[in-house]
């Protein structure tokens, strides 16, 4: 079970965060953009993380990424990103390798690849002469292991972008960069944003409960403190965790608790209303609805279970937003 977690984790991390058929949003501190980011704090600043104690000199003006889970999120406070890390191509991403959901806000920043196919290319990153380099600690796009050798190259700042929210990362990213009122502002947008939103929307039966469908392997529940509960809460539904009696397995690490497929009809029993992450491709709804040892689910006899898309696995400004609309467009009135 844990070989199966770390496997699906590691594609989540690469292939979840992208927008299928969605165009990415203007970053809310567009408007106060220039060349020379503002900043906030004084310098030099020394920043604790995933990998140990930075210290960054100056406000960097050259940023490399080498997380595509964490290049949305400095691209929604405008941080001055030189280049990011790219991922294989698939229908989630672009030609080059960047997800959907925030490739465009990419290309109007002239983020350029700095290397594809999730594989750490140390010449390339120095040759992009970066004054601060991002990356993660987990996920399948983690440069951990390689954290001396880009500290070699400047400043190097790795996160744990797996157990916070994408709230949570984008105001540590505003105090790693001095970009903390840009990612004041960007939350703040937000939260305006999704109030709006949720009087749009006619909420289902309750409560409701978000998953990933594994088949065979049962099904993955996000739990009530993840950040896919934190956002279906936003929008005025009731969420409804699972029974500590029922789990196989619990990952806090991703905010799930895993369901043998014995189990998941009782461990989703509560659960009125379904939600589910598109994270292999496919129809999940039809898949779920159609597993036999589920049918007397009450979301799935009364045929009241629903795609969440395959971005909300891993969630930042952009694919957040377009989760929300998601929701708000199947719920409308």
């Amino acid at each position: 079970m844990r070989s199966r977690l770390l496997a699906v984790s590691a594609l989540a991390a690469t292939a979840a965060l992208a927008l299928a058929g969605c165009s990415s949003s203007p970053s809310p501190a567009a408007d106060a953009a220039s060349d020379t980011p503002t900043g906030d704090g004084s310098w030099p600043r020394t920043i604790e993380h995933g990998a140990g104690e930075t210290e960054i000199p100056a406000q960097p003006l050259r940023i490399v990424s080498v997380s595509p889970s964490i290049t949305g999120s400095l691209l929604a406070i405008d941080a001055p990103i030189a280049g990011s890390a790219a991922t294989t191509v698939t229908p989630l991403t672009d030609d080059k390798g960047f997800f959907t959901q925030w490739a465009d806000a990419a290309d109007d920043a002239g983020v350029e690849v700095v290397y594809t196919d999730l594989e750490l290319d140390l010449d390339a990153v120095d040759l992009f002469e970066p004054d601060l380099i991002i990356g993660s600690v987990n996920g399948g796009d983690a440069t951990l292991d390689a954290y001396d050798q880009l500290s070699e190259i400047a400043p190097t700042v790795l996160l744990d972008y797996g157990t916070i929210t994408w709230q949570e990362l984008t105001t540590e990213l505003g105090e790693i960069t001095g970009l903390e009122d840009a990612a004041s502002a960007t939350i703040a947008e937000y939260d305006e944003w999704v109030a709006t939103q949720a009087e749009k929307v006619e909420l289902p039966e309750q409560p409701v409960t978000a998953a990933v469908y594994m088949g065979a392997d049962g099904v993955w529940a996000f739990a009530s403190d993840s950040p896919q509960a934190q956002l279906l809460t936003s929008l005025g539904f009731t969420y409804a965790g699972v029974d500590e009696e029922y789990r196989t397995e619990q990952a806090g690490a991703n905010g799930v608790d895993i369901l043998s497929a014995e189990n998941a009809a009782s461990g989703l029993g509560t659960a009125e209303t379904l939600f589910l992450v598109a994270m292999g491709g496919g129809d999940p709804v039809s898949a779920l609805s159609s597993d036999p040892l589920l049918a007397n689910q009450p979301a799935v006899a009364a045929d009241r279970v629903h795609s969440l898309g395959s971005e909300s696995f891993r969630l930042d400004y952009y694919s957040a937003k377009n989760t929300a609309q998601l929701i708000v467009d199947t719920f409308s009135g």
